[in-house]
């Protein structure tokens, strides 16, 4: 059985920073790319950052700068750290993971950035 946990999610103020986690089991991560994808309230789910098996990465125009996305290979979790967080960062965040036709996603973690 896939699953895909998110964890790290919560409120911070403008400014601050904080770090999602994705734990996967029942896939052979290594192989899998790995993204991250926002949800705001009566928006369109985005993409943020994803990261393929070799560890290229690629992100959305509005984190470019502020958020970096990793992945520990040996504890099959990928990492979202996000800094300078704006009060429009705050969103649902999942965690998605793909390789070829196969697709799988978390249940996601709210972020929700406000002073």
């Amino acid at each position: 059985q896939v699953q895909l946990v998110e964890s790290g999610g919560g409120l911070v103020q403008p400014g601050g920073s904080l770090r999602l986690s994705c734990a996967a089991s029942g896939i052979t991560f290594r192989f899998y790319v790995m993204g991250w994808y926002r949800q705001a309230p009566g928006k369109q789910r985005e993409p943020v950052a994803t990261i393929s098996s070799g560890g290229s990465t690629n992100y959305g125009d509005s984190v470019k700068g502020r958020f970096t996305i990793s992945r520990d290979n040996a504890k099959n979790t990928v990492y979202l750290q996000m800094n300078s967080l704006k009060p429009d960062d705050t969103a649902v965040y999942y965690c998605k993971g793909r390789l070829g036709g196969s697709e799988y996603w978390g249940q996601g973690t709210q972020v929700t950035v406000s002073s």
